[in-house]
C-alpha cells in the first residue's frame, strides 16, 4: 500500500486534484472499469471511497485520484512517495456492464472526469463508438483530458466561464448532440445536479442512462446502510448494489438531500484539523 508516485493534476486557490499510483499487486489483478476501493489513511480514520482509475497488473499498482474535498482526502493530499496508506480494501461495487452497444456518450463533471476515464477505456475496447464530454468550473479544472482524448472517438469540453470549448454544462453539449444524431447509451458521473439533467434530457428519447453515484459510504459492505439510495422506489446500497444504477429510475431529490447530510460536521473537522496544525 506504498504510495509509488504522486502527481498534482491541478491546483487553483480553492481546489486540488491529486493522482497517487499505489502498490495493490492483488487489486491490480481484479479491479474492474466502474470499481472502487476503500481507503484509510490512518488508523484512528474515516474510510472513503475512491474508483479504481487505471491498473497495472505487470506492476502491481493501481492509480487513484482526487480532491482535496473533505478532511481525509487532505491528509490523504499531505501524504509523500514512499509512504503507505494504514488501509486498503478492494476492488469493490460491481462492474461496468461494457457491451458493444453502439454510438455511447461519456460524461464526466469535475473530479468525475477521472471516474469516465476507465469506462471510456473499457467501452472502446469493445468497439463502441465513444463520444467523450467533459465539464468543469473552469478550464484549470479539466483533468486527463489528454488520456481522454486517447480514448475517444469524439471529445467536447464545456466549461462554466468559457474559458474552455463550449460556455456552460456538459449538459448543454449533450443536448447538441442530441438534435444531431442518436446515442444507444449514455454513462454520466460527476456533480448530482448534472446527472439529474442528463437523466431528463435522455428520458424522452428513451435512451438507456447509467449513472455512477458517488453516495455517502462508511463500511462499503453493505451493513451501515449510510450510502442508501432509492431506486425505481426500492432501497439499494451503492457500495454493494452499484454503484451505477439506471439514471431513469434513482430519486433524485432524496439523494442530493442526502448528499450534504453531514456537509456540517465534516467542515467543523477541517477547522478542528487546520487549528491543530496552527497550535
Amino acid at each position: 500500500m506504498k504510495i509509488l508516485k504522486k502527481k498534482i493534476l491541478t491546483q487553483t486557490p480553492d481546489t486540488r486534484i491529486v493522482r497517487m499510483e499505489i502498490m495493490a499487486p492483488e487489486i491490480a489483478l481484479k479491479a474492474q472499469a466502474g470499481q472502487f476501493v476503500v481507503v484509510m489513511v490512518a488508523r484512528e480514520g474515516e474510510r472513503i471511497p475512491l474508483t479504481v482509475v487505471d491498473t497495472r497488473p505487470s506492476e502491481g499498482s493501481i492509480t487513484l485520484v482526487f480532491q482535496e474535498a473533505g478532511l481525509t482526502t487532505r491528509l490523504l493530499g499531505q501524504m509523500e512517495e514512499g509512504q503507505s496508506l494504514y488501509a486498503l480494501a478492494g476492488p469493490l461495487g460491481h462492474p461496468t456492464e461494457v457491451r458493444r452497444y453502439g454510438r455511447v456518450a461519456v460524461i464526466g463533471g469535475g473530479v468525475g472526469i477521472a471516474e469516465a476515464y476507465p469506462v471510456s477505456k473499457a467501452l472502446v475496447s469493445q468497439q463502441n463508438e465513444v463520444i467523450c464530454i467533459l465539464g468543469a468550473r473552469t478550464s484549470g479544472l479539466l483533468i486527463l483530458e489528454q488520456e481522454m482524448r486517447a480514448c475517444c472517438s469524439f471529445l467536447y469540453t464545456a466549461t462554466d466561464d468559457g474559458s474552455r470549448g463550449t460556455k456552460g454544462f456538459v449538459t448543454d453539449v449533450l443536448s447538441g448532440i442530441l438534435e444531431k444524431q442518436s446515442l444507444n447509451l449514455v454513462y454520466a458521473v460527476g456533480p448530482i445536479p448534472m446527472m439529474r439533467k442528463t437523466a431528463s434530457l435522455t428520458l424522452s428519447k428513451g435512451i438507456k442512462t447509467i449513472v455512477s453515484l458517488n453516495a455517502l459510504m462508511v463500511d462499503a459492505t453493505g451493513m451501515c446502510g449510510c450510502c442508501r439510495v432509492s431506486i425505481a422506489g426500492k432501497t439499494k446500497f451503492s457500495c454493494v448494489d452499484g454503484p451505477e444504477f439506471d439514471a431513469h429510475q434513482v430519486d433524485w431529490e432524496e439523494l442530493g438531500a442526502r448528499s450534504g447530510i453531514y456537509k456540517e460536521r465534516e467542515e467543523h473537522a477541517c477547522r478542528l484539523h487546520l487549528k491543530r496544525l496552527d497550535s
